[in-house]
């Protein structure tokens, strides 16, 4: 891991839905001067940067930045589909602990279209084409949309081997509604119940309803990372530092497994967790909250196995036992997670960030979890990439 990391500045503007949103360039821009502003620092300050972002032509992490300030420090542009935010805050985090910088700034930004996500480039090989190919294997829904039928038919496998039921994932995203209802930053903060979630229109009959789905969003959040040296010199903030961090990617079993969970990022997850577990010298029992990657409530559920948080086949009776929320062993997505927070690709896994810091800092308001000291955050891009994090508080 090399020298110890802080985060030392946070920020991040509401997410919004498609067509209500200020262009890229002025979300990513907020949220840059909202960073630095917290960390105490100028933007001269920051020797490098990495820009997360999906939908948007190369350099676009320059357009943003430009309009921060031109230093002439190198900027790195970062797609890594949902897990872009994420890898940026890996890459800035990298390069401050080798010691090649003091201060890096990671941002991540996405400027969405409604509807269902998809391939910009039709006229050369997709990324995805393994994967569609072993879940049309796995799956024979062809009418069903690609990323419902991956997320849907691994929760699909799950019902299937252990008896989970659809009211659990509608528990799952009715949790979610609560959370988001303390977040100013969420785009969905009404409070729904499970019936509702049970009611709502079917996506793929006894698989999904609509609102087990999270929603296009547009938005922004960047991070701020430095040295112990550097942070004591500008006289910054050291209580939350990045203890442990890990990225992975696929293996062969995704495809050989036949097991849609596997194909979905399973196997990253637990690899990527056992890594950060061993670096910090932690285990599952030792986490207070944890930002994971809930793009389906599907996905939420298969990943508390992943994460380790409860025994394989028991993720269904940790929702059921309120486990997975305020008064449970673990609050899961305080913030609303993307069920109901929203899901800007690129900005996701630097919001995962902002929350966990602010849970680590208690500066969460009404969403704080009660003397956390250690945050987990789990984001997860198919095709595929695995960013697991874990912070501390240290002060």
């Amino acid at each position: 891991m090399g020298c110890p990391v802080h985060v030392v500045g946070i920020g991040m503007i509401p997410f919004t839905k498609p067509g209500a949103s200020q262009p890229y360039t002025t979300m990513g821009a907020h949220a840059v001067r909202a960073a630095i502003d917290d960390a105490g620092i100028g933007y001269n300050a920051i020797q490098q940067a990495y820009a997360g972002y999906v939908y948007g032509d190369s350099t676009a992490g320059q357009r943003v930045l430009y309009d921060v300030g031109m230093t002439g420090i190198p900027v790195f542009n970062v797609n890594n589909n949902c897990a872009t935010g994420a890898t940026a805050l890996f890459l800035a985090r990298q390069a401050v602990a080798a010691g090649i910088v003091d201060c890096a700034l990671a941002v991540g930004f996405e400027q969405m279209r409604a509807g269902a996500i998809g391939s910009i480039f039709t006229d050369r090989p997709t990324p995805f084409d393994r994967f569609d190919e072993t879940a049309a294997r796995l799956v024979d829904e062809p009418d069903i949309p690609l990323a419902l039928r991956y997320f849907g038919g691994a929760g699909l496998a799950h019902m299937r081997q252990y008896g989970t039921r659809l009211e659990t994932f509608a528990k799952i995203r009715a949790k979610a509604s609560r959370h988001a209802a303390n977040n100013p930053m969420a785009v969905l903060r009404k409070v729904i119940t499970e019936e509702e979630v049970m009611n709502s229109p079917v996506m793929w009959p006894g698989v999904m309803t609509r609102l087990m789905a999270c929603p296009p969003t547009c938005g922004a959040a960047a991070a701020v990372l430095c040295t112990q040296e550097f942070a004591a010199r500008h006289g910054l903030r050291r209580d939350v530092v990045i203890a442990a961090q890990a990225m992975t990617t696929d293996k062969p079993d995704a495809f050989a497994s036949n097991d849609m969970r596997q194909l979905v990022g399973v196997g990253m997850t637990r690899e990527a967790v056992r890594q950060v577990y061993e670096q910090a010298g932690v285990g599952p029992g030792d986490i207070d909250v944890v930002e994971l990657h809930d793009c389906f409530a599907h996905n939420e559920l298969i990943t508390y196995e992943g994460l380790g948080l409860c025994v394989e086949g028991e993720a269904e009776k940790m929702v059921c036992d309120g486990d997975n929320t305020y008064g449970g062993k673990y609050v899961i997505n305080p913030s609303g997670g993307l069920l109901s927070k929203g899901h800007p690709l690129g900005a996701t896994g630097v919001a995962q960030c902002v929350e966990l810091v602010q849970q680590l800092r208690g500066t969460a308001e009404a969403r704080q979890v009660e003397r956390a000291r250690f945050g987990l955050q789990h984001n997860l891009g198919l095709g595929g990439a695995c960013v697991v994090t874990l912070y501390e508080n240290v002060g």
